[in-house]
């Protein structure tokens, strides 16, 4: 991690094809010790298609020292030898994921609303919990329908020294909350790429820091 205590957590559209990696290398090089992480979520892919266009993203980031995690596939993250993979309730269990990608690799789990899965997932040795969706979502599915409060992401950073993420329609407008909740990460996509992806990444540093300093200042006698 960063010295900066929420950091933003890059996920992709659906389509990288065409001017996709011109955008992440702008992304990037605005979030600068901002942005540490980079997920690889396309869908209805064969692997071979998937592996080339994760080729040229994965060296974008490795140049920018951002973890390139692949949604789902713990095949395609070893066979590209990525930096880790995100796994959904149903994409897999996460100690079979860490035998086949090895102990360096960074595990994420999908943890919705329970703070069961959470726990489990923890003790499973997920390297990340994400909770989610928070906000109206394009990207969480229409299917995650209990959706949490900050307040667990309070209950898991006091707790538990495992990173957590929030996700699920967050934008620099409505994402102090959870910042101020303890959420180590913000997993965002549509606030980034549905639109001007440096204007949104410099707004979410913004608010970071703003909220950050806030905190500080708050916390002295």
């Amino acid at each position: 991690m960063s010295e900066t205590a929420t950091q933003l957590y890059l996920i992709s559209p659906l389509d990288v094809s065409g001017e996709f990696p011109q955008r992440l290398e702008r992304a990037l090089a605005a979030g600068k010790g901002i942005v540490t992480a980079f997920q690889f979520r396309v869908k209805g892919l064969d692997q071979h298609e998937a592996a080339g266009l994760a080729e040229p993203l994965q060296a974008i980031c490795a140049a920018h020292d951002v973890a390139f995690i692949v949604n789902d596939s713990v095949a395609l993250a070893k066979r590209i030898k990525a930096d880790g993979v995100h796994l959904g309730q149903d994409d897999g269990d996460p100690v079979e994921a860490r035998e086949e990608l090895g102990r360096d690799a960074q595990i994420g789990v999908t943890c919705h609303a329970s703070r069961h899965f959470a726990m489990e997932a923890g003790e499973a040795g997920a390297d990340y919990v994400a909770f989610g969706a928070f906000f109206e979502s394009s990207t969480k599915d229409k299917g995650d329908a209990e959706r949490p409060d900050a307040g667990i992401l309070e209950w898991w950073s006091t707790l538990f020294e495992i990173p957590c993420v929030a996700i699920g329609g967050i934008t620099p407008e409505n994402c102090v909350p959870v910042i101020e909740a303890g959420a180590d990460f913000l997993a965002v996509s549509g606030a980034v790429w549905n639109g001007d992806e440096i204007a949104a990444v410099e707004a979410f540093a913004k608010v970071i820091a703003q909220t950050e300093i806030n905190e500080t200042e708050g916390a002295r006698p």
